[in-house]
């Protein structure tokens, strides 16, 4: 089995889910007593978060990157970062690492490919919906369309995402926020939608919705295995 190199704290909360998921799955693919290898390292989210109110990737660029490196210097044979916004600094990481960096809107794209959605819908920071770094991904490397909420349902999802969900509170007129948000998109044409920030699927699960759900997190976690056990 590989050790699997954890970047967390973006937020510890999801960072819990990644670490229940990942040993979750070990258990039912090997059985018995297993879990997996892990090595976690967990970084300050505050600083993470002033590092993007103020539009300074660059510095938290390298607070990443020192943590993966430090995650390699530990002997782990591959990295994931546990969040979808900092994927924003994936390709600055990787330039400074020698072990593999799983990215998680790839792991995303292969599902949604493999469930021939063609069109789906993407929620998360307001820095993943309106920035180029993750939609781009979808559309260039899996030839996805991609739908976002206008700017007044985008900014009630990020405002709920850093007000609440990333402090552990799930109330239900959120949740109701967001699924309304999400049947605007499903009349836009949207197939199935895309949990794009790791704490969303704090909020809303499947069982919500009649269209697929696809939870980053989750699949993450779950690729993250499939990776380990090869």
């Amino acid at each position: 089995m590989k050790t699997i190199g954890l970047i967390g704290g973006m937020s510890w909360e999801s960072s819990a889910t990644y670490y229940r998921e990942i040993n979750q799955t070990v258990k039912q693919e090997l059985g018995g007593l297993h879990s997996a290898k892990i090595c976690l390292m967990s970084v300050d989210f505050a600083e993470i978060a002033l590092c993007q109110e103020k539009g300074d990737w660059d510095k938290a660029a390298k607070i990443l990157t020192n943590a993966a490196k430090s995650l390699e210097k530990a002997g782990v044979d591959f990295i994931l970062i546990g969040t979808n916004t900092m994927h924003k600094v994936a390709n600055q990481i990787k330039a400074n690492i020698n072990v593999p960096l799983l990215h998680i809107a790839h792991a995303t794209g292969e599902r949604l490919i493999a469930d021939k959605i063609e069109k789906v819908a993407l929620l998360g920071t307001a820095f993943t919906m309106e920035q180029a770094f993750y939609k781009d991904t979808l559309s260039k490397a899996f030839g996805l369309e991609v739908l976002v909420p206008q700017a007044g349902d985008a900014q009630i999802i990020h405002n709920i995402i850093y007000q609440e969900l990333c402090l552990g509170k799930c109330l239900e007129e959120s949740k109701k926020a967001y699924l309304d948000i999400i049947s605007r998109l499903v009349e836009e044409g949207a197939q199935g939608v895309i949990l794009g920030c790791t704490e969303i699927g704090l909020l809303i699960q499947q069982s919500d919705l009649n269209i697929p759900v696809y939870d980053t997190c989750l699949i993450h976690a779950k690729a993250a295995v499939t990776l380990a056990l090869e």
